[in-house]
């Protein structure tokens, strides 16, 4: 898979504890030739709060992405 391709939607759902949220992560080329790694969540039907990393080259945004990736599913996002 090419990095640019890369995108993952990952929810945590307990309606126990009024929770429903998302987390979303891509990698995409950016204007001047680097990669942004945008981070989007909040409440699911929200749009949420985005940020967006600039990264140089495709290793360090590979490693950013897989870093958030993994905190995610540690705290309970599938």
């Amino acid at each position: 898979m090419d990095i640019q391709d890369q995108a993952i939607l990952l929810h945590r759902i307990d309606p126990a504890g009024n929770m429903a949220r998302f987390y979303a992560l891509s990698i995409e080329p950016s204007l001047f030739g680097d990669l942004a790694l945008t981070r989007r969540w909040g409440r699911i039907g929200t749009l949420g709060s985005q940020i967006i990393e600039l990264h140089a080259d495709r290793a360090t945004a590979t490693l950013a992405f897989r870093r958030h990736e993994r905190r995610k599913r540690q705290r309970g996002y599938r």
